[in-house]
């Protein structure tokens, strides 16, 4: 009767060690090798034009290497890095809008309210454009909320 009190305590505190740990696990990212935004410059963006960063301009932040055009580009990334991380762990944000991780074409790419989202863009069409139509129809905070959630579950 002891041991199975004793099993039944140990086994409700592996579960929850477990649950606790996967709670806190990082969302998975859209990575080349630890690479975020195929080595894009995150604060180019900002910018209007998005350019390839330079290996010897890198930071790393939430498990991801983030490339820069320049120094002062690093060091506002630096300064606030939630500022510039892309939303979705640069998964693309129409995809997210049904729990899907599809990569992403990293110039087809919006800002909405200060966040950066991005885009597949290729044989199977531009998803930015499917984005804007709908967002249209149905306002953008909407396709934000219901793609955050996505994210979320994840």
């Amino acid at each position: 009767m002891k041991h199975q009190h004793f099993f039944k305590i140990l086994l409700f505190s592996l579960c929850a060690a477990l649950f606790a740990v996967t709670a806190h696990a990082e969302k998975p990212l859209n990575l080349d090798n630890e690479l975020a935004l195929q080595g894009y410059d995150p604060v180019s963006y900002t910018r209007n034009s998005p350019i390839k960063g330079m290996t010897e301009w890198q930071a790393r932040h939430n498990g991801a290497t983030y490339l820069f055009a320049n120094k002062a580009n690093l060091e506002a990334f630096q300064a606030d890095p939630a500022a510039y991380e892309p939303a979705y762990g640069g998964w693309c944000a129409w995809a997210m809008l049904e729990g899907d991780k599809v990569d992403i074409d990293p110039k087809t790419y919006k800002i909405v309210n200060g966040k950066l989202f991005l885009f597949y863009n290729g044989f199977w069409g531009n998803t930015l454009e499917k984005w804007n139509t709908l967002a249209a129809d149905q306002g953008e905070e909407t396709l934000v909320t219901q793609a955050d959630q996505r994210w979320n579950a994840f």
